[in-house]
């Protein structure tokens, strides 16, 4: 299944993770069941997956405070994005 990824241009020129690496496998990963594997590959996958839902479905039905909501989890992923970063940076 890693032979058919798109790999890092950034890792592969820069010789470091960039803020998305790790959600292609991890998004593999979740679609095997392997859902603790795929937290541990990219944290934030499962805060997209909410996001991503959320808005599919606000589309449909108007939903109270969404708004807000969505800013809580637009700033929720940047926040374990980000953290997850500097995490993979200094290990």
């Amino acid at each position: 299944m890693d032979e058919l990824m798109l790999p890092c241009l950034n890792k592969k020129l820069l010789g470091f993770e960039c803020l998305g690496c790790g959600i292609q496998r991890a998004t593999a990963l979740f679609f095997r069941g392997e859902f603790f594997a795929a937290f541990k590959m990219y944290p934030a996958l499962y805060t997209l997956l909410l996001l991503a839902g959320f808005l599919i479905i606000n589309m449909f039905i108007k939903i109270k405070y969404s708004e807000k909501i969505k800013i809580l989890l637009v700033v929720l992923n940047i926040a374990i994005i980000l953290g997850n970063f500097i995490i993979k940076q200094f290990n």
